[in-house]
């Protein structure tokens, strides 16, 4: 009956965090959107009017459908309770169309899918090892994890405000996590298929679910040092997972092979024309790359070593511009940047392979992977980091070591969000949600491992609490300043290059930490 009692007092904790952010996102419902509001409201409208063998050729928008086609029929169906609200967002032609109707319906949409983002959430507490017993309830690991999941900044803000529907589909990414941390390894898989058909983002991290899933569940057993036993595998699991694959694909891809549309689909879903950097430069490799190449540039015209009337003059003073052509360094093609994700996933793998620590291993490479896909990919969006953040979540409740670069990569990563939001009644909001998840963060995983050493050293903190200044310079100084009107890409500059430091200094202490890292005897018995 005590069981019984802790385990009802668990689910109410989690039904109320679960509730409070949901009415959060209510709140937000009035808040600033972003293109991304016109681009499902054109999907919605794309869906609903024209046949499938249209869906990937129509071009009336310029936001023409490129995700796959699980989501183009996931906006087919909520097309069909949108008509009940208002059917003026369903007319194809209706470009930029907003009513007081569409914008509750497409915001309620998010939150409303947001419920398969809970379920995964509550699954994946009960994959955390509760051995640190702590009597009061908010210094539990699961509570703290609960937090760091539901209430994530960057979700709420890329999701409820900037507009998307990232939540439900982390949410099957994380129910997949959970899955395969309970050993329901068919289940995992499925559900992972099931997303890369939803979003193909998740390619990025596709490596360490194959990795995991032939090394854990194709082969069955590992010799006494923890070297696999290859006399283990299973050619049933194999063609069991192979048959999933197959499935979830034909369920997907099938139609449009049948009208011989596979490479329409295919053309949408990677458009290598958009060249190497977002509209402003997520923080990763090509930011400090591109800012070298800003400063030799400005240099070498300082010293006469280049001819002014040579150099593309959109990458001097068009500032953070999609096409992006290199003055001094070499310009980045999408192949090089293809080999440098390859290369810089590698290592993380063979971990995963020949030291083998069970589900902490995968979330170990499931990470490294997005991270260096985030590093070194090409036309990467600021917002992908969260694909890295989120399954950090998981580890950094576990260990001090993973909760230091978890506290690292989340206050830049988020910190790199903010400029998403550009309007003045969004700055408070933003401001204030970023500082309540920040201190709870640090807070929340300094008590649960207060008894260690420090989670971050003094060069870090420095480093983090520079962020302030950096914020205050690029709200407040600089819009008085007469830069704005010449050079109005500094603050996206500073933020995206600041934040690269913070993120590739936390790739490599993650994967020092990885590397580096020996396996216990309990560990290779597993």
């Amino acid at each position: 009956s005590a069981g019984r009692a802790m385990a009802a007092g668990g689910r109410s904790w989690f039904r109320v965090l679960a509730l409070g952010v949901s009415f959060l996102k209510c709140l937000l419902i009035p808040a600033y959107y972003s293109t991304d509001f016109e681009v499902h409201r054109n999907w919605l409208a794309i869906t609903h009017n024209l046949p499938l063998s249209q869906w990937y050729y129509e071009a009336t928008s310029e936001w023409t459908l490129d995700y796959p086609p699980f989501f183009a029929w996931f906006e087919y169906a909520l097309s069909h309770i949108a008509k009940y609200f208002d059917p003026k967002m369903l007319v194809i032609e209706n470009l930029n169309y907003t009513s007081r109707a569409t914008i509750f319906f497409q915001r309620f949409s998010v939150i409303f899918t947001d419920i398969l983002f809970i379920y995964a959430v509550r699954e994946c507490c009960r994959c955390v090892n509760g051995k640190r017993a702590a009597k009061d309830i908010l210094e539990k690991p699961t509570f703290i994890l609960a937090v760091l999941l539901l209430w994530n900044f960057g979700l709420l803000i890329v999701d409820h405000i900037h507009f998307q529907y990232n939540g439900f589909l982390f949410g099957l990414m994380l129910l997949s996590v959970a899955r395969l941390c309970q050993k329901r390894y068919l289940e995992g898989a499925l559900l992972f298929a099931v997303l890369l058909h939803f979003k193909h983002i998740y390619m990025y991290v596709a490596p360490a679910y194959g990795i995991y899933l032939l090394r854990s569940y194709c082969f069955t057993a590992n010799n006494a040092d923890g070297s696999l036993k290859w006399r283990s595998f299973s050619f049933l699991h194999v063609t069991l997972l192979g048959l999933i694959v197959c499935l979830v694909s034909a369920l997907s891809l099938g139609p449009f092979i049948v009208l011989g549309q596979l490479p329409q689909v295919i053309s949408r879903l990677f458009p290598f024309k958009r060249g190497l950097c977002h509209a402003y430069w997520a923080p990763n490799f090509w930011a400090l790359y591109n800012a070298m190449d800003k400063a030799l540039t400005i240099f070498g015209l300082k010293c006469n070593f280049l001819d002014h009337t040579k150099i593309p003059k959109a990458s001097m003073t068009g500032g953070l511009v999609q096409e992006f052509q290199h003055t001094v360094l070499p310009s980045v093609t999408p192949l090089a940047t293809l080999i440098c994700t390859f290369i810089s996933i590698l290592p993380s793998v063979f971990c995963l392979w020949f030291k083998p620590q069970g589900p902490r291993g995968f979330l170990q490479c499931l990470v490294l992977c997005a991270l260096s896909s985030f590093m070194f990919g090409w036309h990467v969006h600021e917002k992908a980091i969260l694909l890295a953040i989120l399954p950090l979540s998981l580890l950094s409740v576990q260990r001090a070591k993973d909760a230091g670069i978890y506290l690292i990569l989340t206050t830049t990563g988020h910190f790199s969000l903010l400029p998403l939001l550009f309007t003045p009644p969004e700055l408070p909001v933003k401001i204030l949600l970023m500082l309540l998840f920040t201190v709870y963060s640090f807070s929340s995983l300094k008590s649960l491992f207060r008894r260690e050493r420090p989670l971050l050293n003094w060069l870090e903190t420095i480093y983090l609490v520079q962020l302030v200044p950096l914020e205050i310079f690029c709200e407040i100084v600089f819009p008085l300043t007469p830069w704005k009107r010449h050079f109005p890409f500094v603050p996206l500059l500073l933020t995206s290059v600041y934040c690269a430091l913070g993120v590739t200094y936390a790739w490599l202490k993650l994967y020092v930490s990885v590397l580096t890292e020996r396996i216990s005897v309990r560990q290779k018995a597993e």
